[in-house]
């Protein structure tokens, strides 16, 4: 045995998006035993799973397009407003889990756009969030994840920047400088959560008081990927993992201090199966 002493990090587990989509899918499970989700209702696989067997069936926009006459479940990242009317055609009841945060910048970029603005978006290409959000515009936003992107003498005097919610405010304001400094205008709107962007300063300060540190997340969260890396540039001896089962035991030594965090996808008790692995390891 190792003998790690082990922790987890109390910051660490579901957003209250998350939160408020799982509680309502359940809450129908438990009811009726079946609901359809659009998309991944959490981009954690394990989570998934442990719905999947309540009954829950993720279906994709093509499946969508096919069923009538069902329950369907609208997941935290939102949807854009063609989602909406095809449940209107085809008689589909929406449990509309989307996170009140993002459901906010979906109304900006749209009060946005019918105001004629040049709307640019800082996100990820193809989340589903993003989706959402173009689908304010008629898809006619401008989305980049790098400012790289950009070809920033042939952008508009004026712009309108938005930020998806999960992405790095730091990030955000310096892009925001950048294009200022090159003479144009931004009209910046900072949508980003503050319970996600809270949580770099809070796993810098975590990660510091341990000799390892193990961080839990889905490999589909952007989100996911931002914390880690945020825990790997504070202390170099932290390791990804998805499950318990990734674990290995020559990452550590005998009586090492390890600290277990997560993204903002991740369940709690998949950091407690994580933690009691961790125990238990030689």
């Amino acid at each position: 045995m190792l003998n790690l002493r082990v922790d987890i990090d109390s910051n660490s587990g579901f957003c209250f998006g998350v939160i408020y989509a799982i509680e309502m899918a359940e809450e129908i499970l438990n009811e009726k035993g079946k609901l359809f989700c659009l998309g991944d209702i959490v981009h954690n696989d394990e989570e998934v799973k442990r719905l999947q067997k309540k009954g829950l069936q993720i279906i994709d926009h093509e499946q969508l397009s096919r069923l009538y006459n069902e329950q369907v479940l609208i997941r935290a990242h939102g949807e854009p407003p063609s989602t909406y009317e095809l449940a209107m055609h085809n008689n589909l009841e929406l449990i509309d889990a989307s996170c009140p945060v993002v459901l906010k910048l979906q109304n900006r970029i749209k009060s946005s756009f019918d105001k004629q603005e040049k709307i640019y978006i800082y996100g990820k290409h193809g989340h589903a969030e993003v989706m959402g959000l173009l689908g304010q515009t008629n898809q006619e936003a401008v989305v980049f994840q790098d400012i790289n992107e950009l070809d920033i003498e042939s952008l508009p005097s004026r712009i309108t920047l938005y930020s998806q919610t999960t992405k790095s405010t730091d990030k955000f304001y310096e892009i925001k400088s950048i294009l200022e400094e090159r003479g144009i205008e931004v009209n910046s709107n900072d949508t980003i959560c503050r319970q996600v962007s809270n949580r770099d300063e809070e796993l810098r300060n975590y990660a510091r008081q341990f000799d390892k540190i193990v961080f839990v997340s889905g490999s589909k969260s952007s989100n996911g990927k931002v914390l880690y890396n945020v825990c790997k540039e504070t202390n170099p001896s932290t390791f990804f993992v998805s499950n318990p089962d990734e674990l290995k035991a020559e990452w550590f030594s005998a009586n090492d201090t390890v600290g277990i965090c997560g993204a903002t996808s991740t369940p709690m008790w998949l950091m407690e199966e994580v933690k009691q692995r961790l125990e238990h390891i030689s």
